[in-house]
């Protein structure tokens, strides 16, 4: 039998550098106390969110996901020529054709690549960064854009306070090259299809429902086990970690996670949630890029993350921050 060759020396892979575009509009608390049954404190003591980013008309999708990616190849150093796979996972396209992966990397100066979108929920950049490493580590891809976009406010309901206070727009990107070692760990991912409506946008239906009460106690009492797959097959430990930036779904939930990891006092715990809000596939980069930004996570630094949402899908990693 033929054996399968792979490319001479097949690489490693690691993340060469982040990008992020948050839109121009911040919405507090108090002003959406004005349109819906809702207060400050209410919102806080749920879901711990004190403000967040909607996107005007003129920043679309595609816009976003321009301006974050053109950041993430810029910190990579990469030209747009040297890449040659570009993934954009979103939950929030609200037209099944074209994609707007080929379009965002034709935008970008990218020639060529291989481009399309992946929708896994809130897990889609995970998802998608997990998919670079391996297109890289197989020899199928030189270098990789990932980007992950959300424009919520398209599907919100925004008198329904179960959703819109929690859910808002927003692009986080990274840039995945070959390494002599490995800097990204196996993913650890799968799916509980059997509550695959627990956050859906139903047929017929323009705008999206959340069973909240059941996505928290599946997040808080079923995903930890993901994170410590994800250590055990990096090699890693809790003590190991250097940043913990799980998806910023609620406040609640990142600090359960945190306290169940048992993970040292140094590590640095994201909670870009309290002014971002929860963005989908874009929480993760955007989330990183904050605190490699204010200096709270530094390159080098052992990252672990999981992202989580709808389907629902789940995936978790470890990686170098570059």
């Amino acid at each position: 039998m033929t054996t399968i060759q792979l490319k001479a020396g097949a690489p490693g892979a690691r993340i060469l550098g982040f990008g992020a575009y948050r839109p121009r509009r911040r919405v507090s608390n108090h002003e959406l106390a004005q349109v819906m049954d809702t207060s400050d404190e209410w919102i806080q003591t749920r879901v711990g969110i004190a403000e967040r980013r909607w996107a005007s008309e003129d920043e679309t999708l595609v816009e976003m996901a321009v301006a974050a990616g053109g950041k993430a190849l810029a910190a990579s150093g990469l030209d747009p020529d040297q890449v040659d796979l570009v993934i954009l996972a979103s939950a929030s396209l609200r037209a099944p054709i074209p994609g707007i992966g080929p379009q965002v990397a034709h935008r970008l100066g990218i020639p060529r690549p291989g481009a399309f979108d992946l929708n896994a929920g809130c897990a889609g950049f995970c998802y998608a960064l997990a998919v670079a490493s391996d297109a890289i580590r197989s020899g199928s891809a030189r270098n990789a854009l990932v980007i992950g976009v959300e424009r919520l406010t398209d599907v919100l309901d925004q008198t329904d306070r179960s959703t819109a206070v929690i859910f808002a727009d927003g692009a986080g990107a990274a840039v995945v090259g070959a390494a002599d070692e490995p800097c990204i760990g196996p993913v650890a991912w799968g799916s509980d299809g059997d509550q695959y409506n627990a956050i859906e946008i139903a047929a017929g239906r323009s705008t999206m429902t959340m069973a909240g009460q059941a996505v928290y106690r599946w997040a808080t009492t079923k995903l930890t086990e993901a994170l410590v797959e994800a250590m055990e097959s990096a090699g890693v430990g809790p003590k190991d970690i250097d940043v913990f930036a799980p998806h910023q779904a609620n406040l609640r939930i990142v600090e359960s996670m945190t306290r169940r990891l048992g993970l040292s006092e140094r590590t640095v715990v994201a909670r870009d949630i309290v002014q971002s809000g929860n963005t989908s596939a874009a929480s993760i980069p955007l989330a990183l890029t904050a605190l490699l930004e204010s200096g709270e996570a530094r390159s080098g630094d052992l990252a672990l993350v999981l992202g989580y949402g709808a389907g629902l899908t789940f995936a978790g990693q470890v990686f170098r921050l570059p």
